[in-house]
Parts: C-alpha cells; sequence; structure tokens
C-alpha cells in the first residue's frame, strides 16, 4: 500500500534545490554527499574533498591566530594604562574593555564555527580540525596551550 498516493502526493518528485546533503549523527569516513556546515559546501569529489580539507584547517589555524591576538592586545593595554595619566586611564579602559568584548565575541563565533565543522561526524573532517589547532598552534600559539578549542 503506497500511504503517499492516499494522501494526494502520488508521483509526484520533490523538486531539488541543489546538492543532496548527507547527514551523519554517526561516526563515519564516508564522504558521500557530505556538507559542511553549509549545503552548498558540497563534497562532490576527490578535489572538492582534499580542498575544503584543506580549507578547514586553515579555518582551525586561524582560531589559534585571533587568540594570540587577544593575548597580545590585552598585554599591551595592560601596559599602555599604566603609562596613562590617571584622570585619562578611564576613558582608555572603556575603550579596552570594548575592543576586548570583540575578540573574544570572535572567539566564541570561531569556537562555536569550528564545533560545527567537528560536528559534522566525518573522520576527515575532525583529522582536518586537528590538524589545523597544531598548525595554529606551532604558528601562533606564543603561550600556554592549557585553553582548548572547546565551545567557549
Amino acid at each position: 500500500m503506497n500511504h503517499h498516493e492516499h494522501m494526494g502526493h502520488g508521483g509526484m518528485d520533490m523538486p531539488s534545490d541543489g546538492p543532496r546533503c548527507n547527514m551523519n549523527m554517526l561516526f563515519t569516513w564516508d564522504t558521500t554527499d557530505l556538507c559542511i556546515v553549509f549545503k552548498q559546501w558540497h563534497i562532490s569529489s576527490m578535489f572538492t574533498l582534499i580542498i575544503s580539507l584543506l580549507g578547514v584547517a586553515v579555518v582551525t589555524a586561524g582560531y589559534e591566530l585571533v587568540r594570540e591576538v587577544s593575548r597580545r592586545y590585552e598585554a599591551s593595554s595592560g601596559e599602555y594604562m599604566n603609562s596613562l595619566p590617571r584622570r585619562t586611564q578611564e576613558k582608555a579602559e572603556r575603550k579596552a574593555k570594548a575592543v576586548k568584548a570583540g575578540l573574544y565575541a570572535i572567539q566564541v563565533f570561531y569556537s562555536f564555527f569550528i564545533m560545527l565543522l567537528f560536528m559534522t561526524y566525518n573522520g576527515w573532517v575532525m583529522l582536518a580540525v586537528a590538524a589545523g589547532a597544531f598548525i595554529g598552534y606551532l604558528g601562533f600559539g606564543g603561550s600556554t596551550a592549557t585553553k582548548s578549542v572547546a565551545c567557549h
């Protein structure tokens, strides 16, 4: 018994709005119809897989760059505040706090985006995230490795 015919949908094909995305909720190495975060980021060949994995690694390495920029800004703003006369420190502190908040927001957004990359549950994407974190730390990690690329 075909229930679709009884509901008035018999013989109708649903229109396709682009590539079909295979959404896995279990770990897999399969890249068939893999979409990374967006429907438009569709893996359709070995070439697009390799380019995408390199892109994921670059994006993840960039997170460490943002963290390092934040650390350096915080250190330099502290030194700058100490060099100012007391009456101008308050205004400079407000500006520095706004910049720090902006950098923090970028870090939070970035970390959640990396979480979404990881949540493809695809082993290749997960390895690219780890490789990007490794490369990013080597390139930009000037301080401790105790903080992680956690969601927040």
